[in-house]
Formats: C-alpha cells, structure tokens, sequence
C-alpha cells in the first residue's frame, strides 16, 4: 500500500472574539427562552434547551493559535485544512488537531519533545507540554550528542554535531511521518556517520593540502551534512538551517598513538626548520670570511668549521667551548 500524499490547505477561519459574543448572547437567550416560555408554549423551552446545547457545542469550536504555531485538524478521520495565523478563531467543533509527538507516542517521544522544546522552563509546565497539540515552527536546536564513526582512513574518532531547524509544512510533518522528532533524530545521526566515513580526520602527508578533513575543512563538511539532510529530511516538512560540528575527537584507544605521531611530526617540522637557518648562517658566516679575507681556510678547515657551528646551532644543550692552542693536526 502506498502512502497517501496530502497538500496543505491554509484556512481562514472566523473571527474567535465575534463568534465568542454571539454564542454568549444566544446561551443568555436560551436561558431566558427556557425559563420564560414556559408559560407560553411548551414547545418554547425544548427548542430554547436545543439551542443552549448547540450552542454549548460550538464553544469547542473557539481556537486560540500563538505566533509561530500551526494547528493541524481533521474531520472526522479526513484531513480538514491546517490553520498558520496567530490569533483567536473559531472553526468547526467537530474537528479535531493532530499532533504525532504527544498523542500516542509514549514517553520516549514526550520527553524528547520536552527536552528539545521545554528545556528552557520549569517542570511545573511538562504536563501542558504534553497535552499541546500545536505544532511549533519555532527555530529550534537538536543536539546530536557524541557517536564513534570510522573516518575515511578506518581510525575511530568521536564526533558530535548541532543541528538548527524548524517546521516549514506542518501537513506533512503531521502525516507523512510517525513523529518527526524522532525521524529528524535518526536521519541526523546516519546523515552524519555517512558523511564522517568519507573524509579523514586529519591529513597525515604535509603535501596533501588540498584534502578535505574533518579537522581543517569541518565547515565546509558541515555544509555537506546540511545538504544531505534536508534532502532526507524535506518529506517530513522540515527545514535544516545550519549543521555544526561541536566535537571532534580520536577515540581512547588510538587517542594517545595519534598524539605522539602529531608530536613527532611537529618535531620534524622544527628540525628541518633549525637545519635550514642553521646552514645558511654558515654559508654567510665562511662567504663573509672568505670575502673580507678575515683568515684564509683551506677545504678541510672549512669542514671542521662547518661541522663545529652546524654542532652549536643545532643542538639543544649550550656549547661547551674548547680552546684549541696547537693546530688540527
């Protein structure tokens, strides 16, 4: 069986306040009607009565809608249009709204809609959380919390993302969906265990710049995570707005051998950085010498000087100089 596609149908409802006075004014006459016709017909009261409790009816037709709220009806099973205006109106008694996150889900679903959309307020308003049958599109914050994925070199790393959206189609995040909470939860972490497999954490090779890594290039990799999960994400009626990255970290068990290979090449980095100063200030050291005739050096006094100042620049500890009075001979 396939699943049934519904389009949205905007409604533009009655006034709330207009219909409010009015079913006020016709309970008042009703009342009147019953107690005072009486004594003129007795077919007055029983249709006053009817009136009162028509009337009494079209009370639950009254809907109060808070800016950047929705109200998703149906009618009787049949999809009856979804309300998008802040305000107070009043619609058909008999429909009735829809919202999958608190109505039958259990307490798995109610205490993530709570810690997404409640989180911000007392416990004392968790039980009216539950009840509220509006559909917010607020922007709202899902945080993925942290997931051990393999990177694209097969080392595991830790990883954890936010991810900031809201409702753009009430209609189909009420129907085309179980709960669209826990579908935006679980297309998060696969959207982002997909993503993360196909890059490396970080580059081994000095030469591969142009690599993307999770490390070096995480917004633009946030930016792959963002397009991948509004196209899993657009049959829900959801909008992603920003995807990003929050931790990244290896795993415990390679944590401290990826950190001595980043000390040892941070080493190296150093060392050839040391070397390369250290050679040219002796070329300029043995060119000055040479040219202002300082002292005439022949090829193997020149080694030697060149192996005793490659020593002193080079080494970590401070030379300990030795006065030679003789010759190298």
């Amino acid at each position: 069986m396939t699943n049934i596609q519904i389009n949205e149908k905007e409604l533009n409802p009655v006034n709330g306040m207009l219909m409010l006075l009015v079913l006020i004014a016709v309970c008042i006459l009703s009342v009147a009607g019953i107690i005072i016709g009486g004594f003129f017909s007795v077919a007055i009261p029983v249709i006053c009565a009817i009136i009162l409790c028509i009337a009494c009816v079209c009370f639950a037709g009254l809907k109060v809608i808070n800016p950047n709220e929705a109200l998703v009806l149906t009618l009787f099973g049949k999809y009856y249009g979804t309300i998008k205006k802040h305000g107070f109106f009043f619609v058909n008694p008999f429909v009735t709204a829809r919202n999958p996150v608190v109505e039958g889900q259990g307490g798995a679903a109610t205490s993530l809609l709570e810690e997404l959309n409640e989180s911000g307020k007392k416990a004392g308003s968790k039980k009216k959380a539950s009840t509220n049958k509006k559909v917010s599109t607020k922007v709202l914050t899902f945080t993925n919390g942290t997931q051990k994925v393999n990177d694209a070199m097969g080392n595991p790393i830790i990883i954890g993302a936010v991810v900031i959206w809201k409702v753009v189609d009430p209609t189909k995040a009420v129907f085309n969906v179980d709960n669209y909470f826990e579908y935006l939860s679980t297309q998060c972490d696969s959207t982002i265990r997909s993503i993360a497999r196909l890059y490396p954490y970080d580059t081994i090779e000095e030469t591969d710049t142009d690599e993307k890594t999770l490390r070096g290039s995480s917004q633009e990799i946030a930016g792959i995570m963002k397009e991948k999960l509004q196209t899993r994400v657009e049959e829900a009626g959801l909008e992603i707005l920003e995807v990003r990255i929050t931790h990244l970290a290896y795993s415990e068990e390679i944590a401290a051998a990826m950190l001595q290979r980043q000390q040892a090449a941070a080493i190296i980095a150093a060392r050839q950085k040391i070397v390369s100063g250290a050679v040219g200030m002796v070329k300029s050291a043995i060119d000055q010498l040479g040219e202002e005739e300082i002292v005439i050096l022949d090829e193997e006094r020149k080694a030697a000087m060149v192996s005793n100042l490659l020593v002193v620049l080079c080494g970590n500890k401070d030379a300990q100089p030795i006065v030679n009075s003789g010759t190298i001979y």
